[in-house]
Order: structure tokens, then sequence, then C-alpha cells
């Protein structure tokens, strides 16, 4: 970035932070250093995105023209996820069955960069596989396929057996029971006490009323509910939650409970009595699923990397706040964690990761807006520049603008461009208001974009025709439309950096 920026446009890498948040963001560094053991059940999660224009003849239920299908890890595997997303490393043993969905899942779970994987085989098993049909922003039916049954003797032997193994090179041992067989009988126990003889935490995301399944767990993370079944008392005020945590503790010998209280925060119990309540930091509640798994990720982590108890808590609260602003099983990345520590103001919060832009992106969709995008190197801006972003914007109800990197324009235009970097290209363009999103891409065309943004309208200039449009077709292929914008003569950024340097 240029160093003449405004205030309210300082990276926030380099804003100071008040004590709280400077020991928050701190903590938040050290996640990437932590190493944490996950052991649970894995999942298959597929959405099947697509519109609803008529309604069947053969049954009043609509139906659904697929456009799309996305697959990811879930349950344990979503822990996983975001243990990764924050920087740190996993380890991940759990049973797959020897079924398409099963085969998918380690695929995906395979390619994760920082995951060293422990995906046994049980033939005969279904895989855990939830699909989830979304037309307009709007969840239309989930089917699921699974088996729940406790997997094979021999196998939870050898899995318990992996996992006190695998403990040598983690400081964090999560155990994450979503009760679809993995950890049936007393596997959690034994787990439990392998990392006690290691010397290692257990943090334990539970399910169903007994909780002596477990006994001795350092950190066990239920949601007001699940908090209610196992204590048996009621759990709807704070104080409520707090006494209930506390006859856990006592009765299971557990180091602390952390329960999660939906739109109320959080409230952290531990041995000695201490009780600190954490109110919400969500600013949007779009998808609360998946969120508990958020939490565990991010307490574990921070436990692994060394840090306190309640720094950790206020983390994984921090990092629950931004995962239930997205839509579907999401993470919260470092850097998105980072950004509610110390917020970016002014325009420069349009200028967004390929990630960050595909999450808000589905948000607006979720509202039914229209999302329109264009493309450039955007080197020197001009009124040539500000007229197609305002017919641009005036094309759809959202505008994201894709902007060429630096070394993607040097191959397009040269050595001796581009005359701004990046950074100060892409804070000049969220500065108008036509512009809604900037996202940089190092490709020398914006095709891969496209293909992961999907939008609804292409605009380009005029001085193109619709077959040199790159995306066009592909566009097109979805349903979206092609816009060509008309164009203010007499503006080139070329010619004005030769007038200037002549």
């Amino acid at each position: 970035m240029p160093d003449h920026l405004p205030d309210d446009q300082v990276p926030d890498t380099e804003r100071p932070l008040d004590p709280d948040r400077a020991e928050l963001a701190n903590g938040l560094t050290a996640l990437r250093r932590a190493s944490v053991l996950v052991i649970g059940d894995a999942m298959l999660d597929r959405y099947v995105y697509g519109t609803v224009s008529r309604i069947s003849p053969e049954a009043p239920i609509p139906v659904v023209t697929v456009e799309r299908e996305v697959a990811m890890p879930g349950g344990a595997g979503n822990v996983v996820r975001n243990i990764t997303a924050l920087g740190a490393n996993a380890a991940f043993v759990t049973v797959v069955g020897d079924d398409v969905a099963g085969s998918d899942l380690t695929a995906l779970i395979g390619t994760q960069l920082k995951v060293e994987p422990w995906l046994l085989v049980q033939g005969g098993r279904q895989t855990t596989l939830k699909t989830r049909y979304i037309a307009s922003g709007q969840q239309l039916l989930r089917a699921d396929r699974e088996t729940s049954e406790p997997i094979h003797p021999k196998l939870a032997e050898r899995l318990v057996r992996i996992a006190g193994e695998a403990m040598a090179a983690c400081r964090a041992v999560v155990i994450s029971d979503y009760r679809k067989g993995v950890l049936a009988g007393d596997s959690a126990l034994r787990i439990i006490e392998a990392a006690k003889a290691a010397g290692r935490v257990t943090i334990v995301d539970p399910k169903g009323p007994d909780y002596s399944r477990y006994a001795g767990a350092d950190v066990v993370t239920p949601n007001r509910k699940e908090l209610a079944e196992g204590a048996r008392m009621k759990t709807d005020t704070a104080e409520e939650v707090a006494a209930a945590a506390k006859a856990l503790i006592e009765a299971h010998g557990f180091g602390a409970i952390l329960c999660t209280r939906s739109e109320d925060g959080m409230t952290l119990v531990m041995r000695d009595g201490a009780v600190m309540h954490l109110g919400a930091e969500a600013r949007e509640v779009f998808d609360v699923s998946g969120a508990g798994d958020t939490v565990v990720a991010t307490l574990a982590s921070g436990l692994a990397a060394g840090l306190s108890l309640p720094v950790a808590a206020r983390l994984a609260n921090i990092a629950a706040g931004v995962v239930v602003g997205k839509i579907g099983t999401a993470v919260a990345r470092e850097s998105e964690i980072l950004a509610v520590l110390a917020p970016a103001t002014g325009s420069l919060r349009k200028v967004v990761t390929r990630e960050e832009a595909v999450e808000q992106i589905e948000r607006w969709r979720r509202r039914g807006w229209r999302i329109g995008f264009t493309n450039g190197c955007f080197d020197l801006l001009h009124p040539g520049h500000v007229h197609l972003l305002n017919q641009a914007r005036g094309a759809c109800d959202r505008l994201v603008v894709g902007l060429n990197s630096d070394a993607s324009v040097r191959r397009l235009k040269g050595p001796t461009r581009p005359v701004q970097t990046e950074g100060a290209r892409a804070a000049v363009l969220a500065s108008l208001a036509d512009v809604d999103l900037v996202t940089v891409f190092e490709e020398d065309t914006p095709e891969q974009l496209l293909a992961t943004l999907r939008p609804d309208v292409l605009v380009k200039g005029a001085d193109y025709t619709l077959d040199r449009v790159v995306g066009a077709e592909m566009v097109q292929s979805w349903g979206g439309k092609v816009f060509l914008a008309q164009l203010l003569p007499g503006n080139s950024t070329t010619a004005t950096i030769a007038r200037m340097r002549g």
C-alpha cells in the first residue's frame, strides 16, 4: 500500500490495537504454530444449488433446475477445515465407508494443506452424506444417508491405537462426537486417558445425555440444549447455564465447560468456580450450522499454541461470530478474526480475497440480488473507467470488480506497468460508490475467477464484440447475461501515461 493513504484506509496490520485486543491478536498469530489431533465422525456435506421457476405437475412441490454442486468435509472433517483455516496443523483420525461418499471425502481431506489424514475404511459401511438443496438462498430440502451403528470392534481398537500414536506430534486432542458410531463404546474414554498420560489437553464436542463417556476431559463444549440434557437442569438463563456446568464438572471431573448459547454468546465455567460470560460477536446471522465445529477448532488451536483458556475462549467466540455470518458449512480464517479485532473502516472493507468474495456473494444471493462482474487493470482511473463502472452497477444489484495483479499487468502491458501497485489500485476502485467488492486475480484472464464467482451479469466495454469477451460463453451457460457498456470517447490509460512521460 502507498504510505499516503488516509487513516481510515491504513491496512489492519498497521493499526494500533487496544491492550485486550492486542493480546487476542498476538494469540491469533500464535495459532500458526499449533498442532491439533482430531478424532471423530466425518461426514460429507453436499450443497446442490439451483433455481425454481415452476411447481411440479406430479405433486405440489418445487422443481429445482440444478446449476451447480459443492461438496466439503462436515462433522469432524469441518473441525479439521477450521483448524487449517487458522493456520494451524491437524492430524485427523476417522472411519469412512467403502462407497462413493467415502471416496469423495477421502479426496477432499487428502487435498487439504497442513493435514495428516488417517482415514480408515470399513467395508459395507455407509459414509454419512448430507445433501442440501438450495434455491434463491433458501434451503428447500436436506436428504441424509448414513450408518450410525458402532464401527467394527477391531477397527475401533486400531483407531484408538493410531490416535495414541498421533498424539506425539500434537499438543491438543479434539474428540468430535456426532454419535455416528466412530466413538461408540469406551473409545472416547480410552483416548482421553491416553492424552492425559501423554500430557495433552483434551477438548470434547459432546453428543447425547451421557457425559460419563467423556470423564476427565479438560474442556467440554456443549450447546445450551446439550448442557441441559447432560446435567438434567434448566439452562434458560446465564446463571442456570453456569450452575448446570458446575454440576457436570463436579460429576465427571472436567477441567472446564464452554457452553455456546446461540445469540446470547458463550459461558466459560472453570473447575475452580470461575465464570466468564462472553457476549455474541455476530453482526449478521445467516446460518448457524457448523458454528460449534468452529468453536472447538479455535479453542483447541489456542490451547495447543499455549494460550490461556480465557483467551482461547474469546478467540473462539469471535470465530463463531464470523462463521454464522456465512452460508453453509463454513470456516473462520485468521484474516477474518483479525478484521474483527482491528476492523477496517472506510472503503478498504470492500477489498477481499477470492474466498471472501464467494462467501459475500452467497449472502447477497440469499437476498435475491443480481451479481454483476467486470474486470481490468485500472492502472490510472479516468472518467472512462468511472463511466463504465456506473453503467455496470446499473445492470445489477451488486458489482464485483476483478483486478489484475501487478504480475499479471506486467505480463499483459510490459515491464513499465503498472504505474500503481495492486493495493493502491484496489483502494481507489473501492472508494467508488458504484463498486461493491474488489478482488485481485493472478491469472492473465478472469476465467477462473468467473467460474468461481458465477456472476449473473458480465460487463465489458463496447469496444469488444460478444465473441471476444473472455468468459461470455461460460456466463451464458449458467443463464447469465453479457452487457457491453458504452465507452466515453477520448479516455485511455496508455495515452494518459504517454502524455505524462512526454
